[in-house]
Protein backbone atom coordinates (compact mmCIF):
# COMPACT_ATOMS: atom_id res chain seq x y z
CA UNK A 1 0.00 0.00 0.00
CA UNK A 2 0.99 3.49 -1.01
CA UNK A 3 2.09 5.71 2.30
CA UNK A 4 -0.67 8.37 1.14
CA UNK A 5 -3.03 5.70 1.77
CA UNK A 6 -1.82 4.05 4.90
CA UNK A 7 -1.28 8.48 6.07
CA UNK A 8 -5.40 8.40 4.98
CA UNK A 9 -6.07 4.98 6.73
CA UNK A 10 -4.39 6.20 10.02
CA UNK A 11 -5.91 9.62 9.69
CA UNK A 12 -9.89 8.20 9.06
CA UNK A 13 -9.19 5.89 12.61
CA UNK A 14 -8.25 9.06 14.39
CA UNK A 15 -11.06 10.81 13.21
CA UNK A 16 -13.45 8.08 14.12
CA UNK A 17 -11.99 7.92 17.61
CA UNK A 18 -11.89 11.79 18.00
CA UNK A 19 -16.02 11.59 16.73
CA UNK A 20 -16.37 8.50 19.57
CA UNK A 21 -14.95 10.51 22.05
CA UNK A 22 -16.86 13.88 21.39
CA UNK A 23 -20.55 11.41 21.71
CA UNK A 24 -20.85 10.82 18.05
CA UNK A 25 -22.46 7.32 16.81
CA UNK A 26 -20.82 6.15 13.87
CA UNK A 27 -23.71 5.19 11.17
CA UNK A 28 -21.03 4.24 8.04
CA UNK A 29 -17.27 4.36 6.97
CA UNK A 30 -16.17 4.56 3.22
CA UNK A 31 -19.63 4.85 2.21
CA UNK A 32 -19.51 4.15 -1.46
CA UNK A 33 -22.03 5.66 -4.32
CA UNK A 34 -20.85 5.17 -7.83
CA UNK A 35 -17.77 7.24 -8.04
CA UNK A 36 -18.37 9.11 -4.66
CA UNK A 37 -17.56 8.41 -1.00
CA UNK A 38 -18.02 9.71 2.44
CA UNK A 39 -15.26 8.73 4.57
CA UNK A 40 -17.44 8.63 8.00
CA UNK A 41 -21.47 8.52 8.42
CA UNK A 42 -22.54 9.73 11.89
CA UNK A 43 -25.07 11.32 14.26
CA UNK A 44 -24.76 13.39 16.88
CA UNK A 45 -28.24 14.21 18.34
CA UNK A 46 -30.40 14.43 15.65
CA UNK A 47 -28.36 15.57 13.30
CA UNK A 48 -26.76 13.02 10.12
CA UNK A 49 -23.19 13.89 9.48
CA UNK A 50 -21.45 13.15 6.52
CA UNK A 51 -17.81 14.14 7.16
CA UNK A 52 -14.48 14.25 4.85
CA UNK A 53 -11.11 13.44 6.26
CA UNK A 54 -8.16 14.94 5.03
CA UNK A 55 -4.98 13.65 6.71
CA UNK A 56 -1.58 15.48 5.69
CA UNK A 57 2.12 14.83 7.15
CA UNK A 58 2.98 18.79 7.26
CA UNK A 59 0.91 21.60 6.43
CA UNK A 60 3.38 22.88 3.76
CA UNK A 61 1.27 22.96 0.91
CA UNK A 62 -1.62 24.26 3.31
CA UNK A 63 -4.05 23.38 6.12
CA UNK A 64 -5.85 19.51 4.92
CA UNK A 65 -9.03 21.35 5.30
CA UNK A 66 -7.87 23.40 1.69
CA UNK A 67 -7.80 20.71 -0.13
CA UNK A 68 -11.24 19.53 0.14
CA UNK A 69 -12.26 20.90 -3.46
CA UNK A 70 -15.48 21.63 -5.20
CA UNK A 71 -15.76 18.77 -6.78
CA UNK A 72 -15.54 16.70 -3.78
CA UNK A 73 -17.97 18.36 -2.04
CA UNK A 74 -19.94 17.83 -5.20
CA UNK A 75 -19.31 14.29 -4.64
CA UNK A 76 -19.84 14.31 -1.33
CA UNK A 77 -23.57 15.77 -1.48
CA UNK A 78 -24.12 12.91 -4.50
CA UNK A 79 -23.45 10.38 -2.08
CA UNK A 80 -25.25 11.82 1.00
CA UNK A 81 -27.83 11.79 -1.30
CA UNK A 82 -28.19 8.39 -2.11
CA UNK A 83 -27.54 7.69 1.30
CA UNK A 84 -30.34 9.37 2.78
CA UNK A 85 -32.73 7.96 0.20
CA UNK A 86 -31.85 4.41 1.09
CA UNK A 87 -32.54 5.13 4.44
CA UNK A 88 -34.96 7.15 4.20
CA UNK A 89 -33.65 9.86 6.40
CA UNK A 90 -36.19 12.65 6.96
CA UNK A 91 -33.79 15.15 9.57
CA UNK A 92 -31.08 17.34 10.06
CA UNK A 93 -28.26 16.50 8.25
CA UNK A 94 -24.72 18.67 7.40
CA UNK A 95 -20.97 18.38 5.89
CA UNK A 96 -17.50 18.60 8.12
CA UNK A 97 -14.23 17.94 7.63
CA UNK A 98 -11.84 16.74 9.79
CA UNK A 99 -8.30 18.00 9.32
CA UNK A 100 -5.54 15.63 10.86
CA UNK A 101 -1.80 16.29 10.89
CA UNK A 102 0.27 14.07 11.72
CA UNK A 103 3.70 15.37 11.66
CA UNK A 104 6.92 14.23 14.03
CA UNK A 105 4.90 11.95 16.18
CA UNK A 106 2.51 14.22 17.40
CA UNK A 107 -1.16 14.82 15.78
CA UNK A 108 -3.17 17.47 15.10
CA UNK A 109 -6.78 17.69 14.91
CA UNK A 110 -9.18 19.84 13.51
CA UNK A 111 -12.78 19.61 13.56
CA UNK A 112 -14.93 22.09 11.12
CA UNK A 113 -18.89 21.49 11.73
CA UNK A 114 -20.81 22.91 8.88
CA UNK A 115 -17.92 23.01 6.24
CA UNK A 116 -19.56 23.47 3.02
CA UNK A 117 -23.14 23.73 2.28
CA UNK A 118 -23.97 21.53 -0.81
CA UNK A 119 -24.84 23.02 -4.38
CA UNK A 120 -25.63 21.91 -7.94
Amino acid sequence: MAQHNITGTEGEKIAEQFLLNAQYEIVAKNFRYQKAEVDIIAKKESILVFIEVKTRTTNYFGQPYEHVTDKKQQLMAYAANAFIVANNWKGESRFDVISIIIENNKTYVEHIPDAFYPYE
